[in-house]
């Protein structure tokens, strides 16, 4: 999804809920520090989306939800999810970041942070979150430092955070063999 596809998204959103800010979770977040990301990366088709002030109007997004008539005439929709659908490490609110001023009618983003996108990509644990974390920590838009820093303050218990360590690690120690 490009940047103009996603304050197209949020534009609808605003419109539907009468919302004027929404949290974007999902990989989309990353427009958010890097507005001009490869496709590659932000492939998704789908914003993650959560009413800021009005969270119980994130449900009236499924209007422009997958499978909807706007999802089929352009070819992107915004997904109502919310403050479940990923588990971030403490704090993670102070570092959101602005999504940078577009065609959004005054409604505006804010962004996961992409480590405490990664972070929550790691606790899903889907080969796709994992796949798509190489891919930052290899672009260098992520560091290794800091993203083993959030994970001590991530709350999952030891097994998960064994296991994410090793993901990290396993990961980081790629990039530099390459």
């Amino acid at each position: 999804m490009k940047k103009h596809q996603l304050d197209h998204v949020l534009r609808a959103a605003g419109r539907i809920t009468g919302e004027k800010q929404f949290l974007i979770i999902g990989s989309q977040s990353l427009h958010g520090k890097y507005p001009d990301l490869a496709d590659d990366i932000v492939r998704s088709v789908e914003v993650d989306l959560i009413a800021k002030r009005n969270v119980a109007r994130t449900e009236w997004l499924n209007a422009i939800g997958q499978d909807s008539p706007f999802h089929e005439q352009f070819g992107y929709y915004a997904d109502p999810v919310d403050a479940a659908t990923a588990t971030l490490p403490k704090g993670w609110k102070g570092r959101l970041v602005n999504l940078a001023p577009g065609d959004t009618d005054g409604v505006r983003g804010l962004c996961l942070d992409p480590h405490d996108l990664v972070i929550a990509k790691y606790v899903a644990h889907r080969e796709k979150d994992l796949v798509f974390n190489r891919e930052l920590i290899r672009r260098g838009v992520v560091s290794c430092t800091q993203l083993l820093a959030l994970l001590d303050r991530t709350q999952v218990d030891e097994a998960t955070r064994t296991s994410i360590r090793a993901d990290i690690d396993r990961d980081c120690n790629s990039t530099l063999s390459t």
